[in-house]
């Protein structure tokens, strides 16, 4: 395995480029522009009050995420949601995925009734948009989360265990991490894994398009994706490290050094375009 290249030319264990703007533009309390390789998506969240029926009275707070991919994120447009009766059913799945993901990670009980709104929106997508988002998510939450302090909102960090998410798949006999939308669509079998920055596991997500795969298959990409997570996260971890600031004015602008896969990071920030501090001046 360990001699297998691809059509990028990267080997099987190689994580995409991957590229982190914090508060790239709009609104939001906190926002993620994240690219993983040809794939490009923006993750915001944002407070609202109230909760969901079930949860009214209860003085619990609850996490709600959307997911959609705009029209010309794919080679081939695709209609906008609103346009149709009903919400594509791959939007529909993917957000009820964000959204079950995310919650063990924040203490909804200590927010009130309150609902923190995840929306993760696709502008270009070469495979991996879920776990891209899943990822973008836990970033753009963990910011938002200390701006939330910072300000008063909630009188501690709500803010538990960040988590990533990578995908994982079998080409023609061998794993392969992190596929691009042409590999995912020839794969023998795809899985996505879900972990916290612990290494605990959160979600797996996967099938086997042609036949069956051996246990023995599955432990190597479960190990394939623990190491592309921790990855990610050394990644992450690297920009910190060179000065990158999660202040509520914005992130500072560095760039990360090289990782030991050879996969470079790189971050730069500016003020949302309306600060959480005005917002909360003028809720209007």
């Amino acid at each position: 395995m360990q001699g297998v290249t691809r059509q990028d030319g990267r080997l099987f264990d190689q994580l995409r480029p991957l590229n982190i703007q914090y508060d790239a533009y709009g609104y939001a309390d906190a926002s993620v522009l994240l690219e993983q390789g040809g794939t490009i998506v923006l993750a915001s969240i944002t407070l609202q009050q109230g909760v969901p029926p079930f949860l009214k009275g209860q003085r619990v707070g609850w996490l709600n995420a959307e997911y959609a991919m705009l029209p010309a994120a794919t080679h081939q447009r695709t209609s906008r949601e609103s346009t149709q009766h009903a919400r594509n059913a791959r939007s529909v799945e993917i957000s009820r995925l964000i959204g079950r993901c995310l919650r063990p990670t924040v203490e909804l009980d200590a927010i009130g009734e309150k609902t923190i709104v995840v929306d993760c929106d696709v502008l270009q997508a070469d495979g991996g948009t879920r776990v891209a988002s899943i990822t973008a998510a836990s970033l753009a939450l963990k910011l938002a989360a200390q701006r939330w302090v910072e300000h008063r909102v909630f009188e501690k960090n709500i803010f538990k265990e960040q988590i990533a998410a990578i995908s994982t798949g079998v080409i023609q006999g061998a794993v392969c991490l992190d596929l691009a939308y042409q590999e995912d669509s020839q794969a023998d079998a795809d899985f996505n894994f879900v972990m916290t920055r612990s290494g605990l596991l959160v979600e797996v997500q996967g099938t086997c398009e042609k036949s069956p795969l051996a246990w023995a298959s599955f432990d190597q990409l479960k190990a394939l994706a623990t190491q592309g997570i921790q990855d990610i996260f050394t990644t992450i971890d690297a920009q910190q490290q060179t000065g990158f600031c999660d202040s509520v004015q914005g992130a500072t602008s560095v760039q990360s050094p090289v990782t030991s896969r050879d996969q470079g990071v790189t971050t730069s920030g500016k003020p949302p375009l309306f600060s959480l501090g005005n917002r909360l001046k003028n809720p209007s």
